[in-house]
């Protein structure tokens, strides 16, 4: 069966990942940085930041934003958890927005609604790579002297009016690259910044809130002149993930490209088959990475089970997130029910090869 998704990994990095293995150097080192220029080259911004993991990036948002506990970011439940998790870790209240049950991406007239004193960030997920509204979403923001974050877990290459994601305008925005993403670091994110105050204070951030550049002395003992005034992680990335990283970025456009291709039969088989199942409806100028391909259907249980037995693995992929207790907000939002209970993730990915329903 095709599956749904599938780690992609390059050839030819054994010799390299044997060298730094047995370099003593495995910590955040040149690959990290050199790993950080070509995700900033792809995105289109100076201000780029590789992170140990996705659950960590979030955290550091939170900090770097001075988000506090008690405060209340607005954010889609349509969403994957890791995405909502580290509010609850951080004492910070989730409000949930609804979506348009057409895209899955936040309703911007459902996130005014919800604006209080009290609202601190709006956290724009981008579901599954599906680009939401990013310029209503970011004037309402800016309306309202609000932080964004653009949450792109699954969005990393998704473009909007030609620009990728990462440089959408976003204060931050937050992409992981845990195995099944693209790129693929085993477990790794990044943070991409619209300003260079944001960007320094995320170097800080991520490292125990240490400046490197007076943390020592000169003959190489802890500086005790060195105030550390921040929270902060321990979030760098290894060297053996950074390199992993590295070394796909220059593979990215071909299988991007070929996520595309596979969109687009997809676009052909769907307008071939019974009226109860269609594409969701792209949000305008819009490109999307094509990490799957979704579809809305009538009877979402029925769906699943005739694409399982044509050997497709389709998926629900995530479950609402307004249901789980954690958050102690599971108020009933209409577009993100009817929407949940239609969307289906067909594999579309570089792997998946349309002619016979076979994975490379």
């Amino acid at each position: 069966m095709t599956p749904i998704f599938k780690p992609y990994m390059p050839q030819d990095i054994l010799p390299e990942l044997e060298n730094i293995l047995y370099s003593g150097q495995l910590a955040y080192g040149k690959h990290g940085r050199n790993f950080e220029t070509e995700l900033a080259k792809f995105i289109g911004t100076p201000y780029v930041l590789t992170i140990s993991s996705y659950n960590q990036a979030m955290l550091m948002a939170l900090s770097i934003l001075d988000i506090k506990p008690g405060d209340e970011v607005i954010a889609s439940p349509v969403s994957c958890l890791a995405s909502n998790q580290p509010f609850i870790i951080k004492g910070i209240n989730v409000v949930w927005a609804d979506v348009n049950p057409l895209t899955g991406c936040v309703c911007v007239d459902d996130v005014r609604s919800k604006i209080t004193l009290r609202t601190k960030a709006i956290f724009h997920n981008h579901f599954c790579g599906f680009i939401g509204n990013v310029n209503e979403v970011n004037s309402l923001a800016k309306e309202h002297g609000l932080w964004v974050v653009d949450d792109c877990i699954e969005a990393f290459g998704s473009q909007y009016y030609g620009q990728k994601a990462g440089n959408l305008g976003a204060d931050l925005t937050v992409f992981s690259f845990q195995t099944v993403r693209l790129p693929n670091t085993i477990d790794g994110a990044a943070i991409s910044f619209s300003s260079q105050k944001l960007y320094e204070k995320g170097i800080l951030v991520r490292d125990y809130g240490i400046d490197r550049k007076k943390f020592r002395t000169l003959n190489g003992e802890i500086n005790p002149d060195c105030d550390i005034t921040l929270e902060g992680y321990g979030a760098t990335m290894s060297e053996i993930n950074s390199y992993i990283g590295y070394m796909q970025m220059n593979d990215l456009p071909k299988l991007l490209e070929k996520q595309k291709e596979n969109s687009k039969w997809w676009d052909n088989e769907i307008q071939d088959k019974a009226k109860n199942i269609k594409p969701i409806t792209l949000v305008d100028n819009t490109q999307p990475n094509y990490w799957v391909y979704g579809v809305l259907c009538e009877n979402k249980a029925k769906t699943l089970e005739e694409f399982r037995n044509q050997n497709w693995y389709a998926t629900g992929v995530h479950i609402n997130n307004n249901i789980y207790s954690i958050f102690n907000n599971s108020r009933e939002l209409k577009g993100v029910n009817e929407f949940m209970n239609k969307f289906l993730a067909i594999p579309c990915g570089w792997w998946v090869n349309h002619s016979n329903g076979n994975s490379q």
